[in-house]
């Protein structure tokens, strides 16, 4: 939605594929789609100029084998599914845009991460591996290719921050576990941008790290949160406290608050892009001015 409108300001068509109709209102062309079979939707690919994919379960959940299973395939059968159909159509977009995730580095506890690091152990890294490389093996040669693994996105709608801003509220935003965990991130607006770049620029290619230049420890971000949102104190959650609160209360998955990543895009740095939102204190204040 927040892309669409962003898109539409650009004077683009924009049709959305998924299986329900977004809230809100704007101009673009809704199209359902079971993110598993081509269907009649495959005809909107025929000519246009970018496709961008996003589809994927939430990981804000509790691991259960079931809902792992759910967020490999949700990725990788959509990504697929969408190289068959641009197998049907007669001209395929010329770029297409695909989501993947910061966390394939894993958690390293202190190593900054870029484009050129180790990929990490675990569900989240084997999942993004897999999603890469049901693309690399779904798109077309023609077609130029951007791969953006992709930060923790705040925005002033929906999502973890606001998850994080309401323990802010209730005087519980202090820091989780030890905080010292890196907390990688970016404003919706330089991920908007980065997305249109990727769309726009035709020398943008391969694979880039979508993340603001300074990532943040745990603490420091949940102390930023507290001062854009006027919370003077904020009670800090131990280890022990999150392991049974967050599937117990919060119906997440602890570790996604105890660990972390810190990682900087070498890539977009060398290739000049400026983001509008570089410091986590000037993008909080940004999304809770009012």
């Amino acid at each position: 939605m927040n892309l669409a409108r962003f898109l539409e300001n650009h004077q683009c068509d924009v049709v959305l594929l998924s299986r329900t109709r977004p809230q809100g209102t704007g101009h673009w062309t809704h199209v359902t789609w079971d993110a598993r079979t081509p269907g009649d939707w495959v005809t909107h690919l025929n000519g246009a100029t970018a496709l961008v994919n996003l589809t994927g379960r939430t990981v804000d959940c509790i691991k259960t084998p079931d809902h792992c299973d759910e967020i490999l395939r949700s990725r990788v059968e959509s990504t697929m599914v969408l190289g068959q159909a641009l197998k049907l159509v007669e001209q395929p977009p010329k770029v297409w845009v695909q989501m993947s995730t910061a966390h394939i580095y894993g958690d390293p506890p202190e190593l900054i991460c870029d484009e050129e690091s180790a990929l990490g152990y675990g569900l989240a890294p084997i999942v993004a591996r897999a999603w890469e490389a049901a693309y690399a093996q779904s798109v077309l040669p023609e077609i130029r290719q951007v791969i953006l693994r992709t930060s923790f996105v705040i925005g002033s709608a929906g999502g973890a921050l606001q998850r994080l801003a309401f323990l802010v509220r209730m005087g519980l935003g202090g820091k989780v576990g030890h905080g010292r965990q890196g907390i990688s991130w970016i404003h919706e607006h330089d991920m908007n941008r980065l997305f249109w770049r990727a769309i726009s620029d035709e020398s943008m290619q391969g694979i880039y790290l979508a993340t603001a230049p300074n990532p943040v420890s745990n603490a420091e971000f949940m102390r930023a949160l507290r001062k854009a949102l006027k919370m003077p104190i904020g009670l800090p959650a131990y280890e022990w406290m999150v392991r049974i609160g967050a599937p117990l209360f919060m119906r997440t998955d602890p570790e996604l608050g105890l660990y972390g990543r810190y990682c900087i895009s070498k890539r977009l740095k060398e290739e000049g892009f400026s983001f509008e939102h570089p410091d986590v204190e000037s993008a909080l204040r940004n999304l809770y001015r009012k």
